[in-house]
């Protein structure tokens, strides 16, 4: 029975924390109540399965606080959201491009308007992500690179080791990073494992890394971080973007771009 008790103290005090502090770390929780990381791992599944947490890489979020779309919307659904917001987006990240340039366009819609608004000059493009080369394979002065793995078709994307590792000897200009959630404490976040560790890799190769998302991803947290807010030299987003953010962005010394 002591034994119970103190499984139902232990987890109500963990839930307690999550509560406070957004997030919980497994290594954290087991040096602060004395016990093994195995059996912080049983009381966040047992946390998780009840709702009041989502799991995240080493630890878990609070799941009230995952945003309004925990689960990953399917592609033709994130193809047709805020399709103007994104077309405007694109035309105004494309404007940034120059000849001789060296880009990566991280897979998503935004990075597909992106690349349809990119105009047949003498750039490369490092991508991912199927739609992005559709749209690019029509303009010949284009130098296209396609990071190989495997397709993800959820998203129309290739992900994997051998992503991952075709980055290790590239170094570009600009990163067009899009996003899936956008919190100033909590930073750039993604449904998706794997795609959290390819972003973070073409954040290691590139020069400078563009943030392009459309309003609607602003207080909305995933459960893979990719970076932290200040990580980002510049921002595209639109008209519908809080303004506290914005003027969070700049006073991190970030260029905003509201299109």
């Amino acid at each position: 029975m002591a034994l119970s008790r103190d499984t139902s103290q232990r987890r109500l005090q963990i839930s307690e924390l999550i509560r406070q502090h957004g997030s919980v770390q497994v290594a954290a929780l087991a040096q602060q109540f004395g016990v093994s990381l195995q059996t912080v791992r049983k009381d966040l599944r047992y946390l998780t399965e009840r709702g009041v947490m989502a799991r995240s890489y080493g630890g878990g979020i609070d799941a009230g606080a995952v945003g309004a779309s925990p689960v990953e919307p399917h592609y033709e659904t994130k193809r047709t959201e805020h399709l103007d917001e994104k077309r405007r987006i694109g035309a105004r990240a494309a404007a940034m491009v120059r000849p001789g340039d060296t880009i990566v366009l991280d897979s998503g819609t935004t990075a597909i308007e992106l690349a349809e608004a990119l105009p047949d000059i003498e750039v490369t493009v490092v991508t991912n992500d199927f739609g992005v080369l559709t749209a690019l394979s029509p303009k010949p002065r284009i130098n296209l690179v396609m990071l190989g793995g495997e397709l993800r078709r959820r998203n129309m994307a290739f992900y994997g080791g051998l992503t991952v590792e075709a980055l290790d000897a590239l170094h570009v200009d600009l990163l067009f990073l899009g996003v899936d959630g956008f919190d100033l404490e909590r930073g750039i976040t993604t449904h998706y494992e794997p795609e959290a560790m390819l972003n973070r890799k073409m954040v290691e190769a590139a020069r400078r890394v563009v943030a392009i998302t459309d309003s609607s991803k602003f207080g909305r947290i995933c459960l893979h971080r990719i970076i932290p807010v200040a990580d980002i030299d510049a921002l595209i987003t639109d008209q519908g973007a809080p303004d506290a953010v914005v003027q969070a962005c700049r006073a991190l010394g970030m260029d905003v771009q509201v299109a």
